[in-house]
């Protein structure tokens, strides 16, 4: 349970530093004979940022549960 409550902090962490991430997807526009066009689209995924602190919240949330039960 503690690896998925880290998992949580981090992912909340970094979404609310990069709000989402971006990737490059590379398409074929023209092919003709041995000439091939191609373009290449930048595309990005934003996460919204009360997504980022509920994850933030919840990891910690996991990762101090087992400490207050002790208590």
């Amino acid at each position: 349970m503690k690896v998925f409550g880290v998992a949580l902090v981090v992912f909340g962490i970094a979404a609310l530093v990069f709000g989402g991430f971006g990737y490059n997807h590379q398409t074929t526009m023209m092919e003709v004979g041995g000439v091939k066009a191609t373009a290449t689209e930048h595309n990005t995924i934003p996460i919204a940022p009360i997504t980022g602190g509920l994850a933030l919240i919840g990891g910690l949330a996991v990762l101090i549960a087992p400490q207050i039960r002790r208590v």
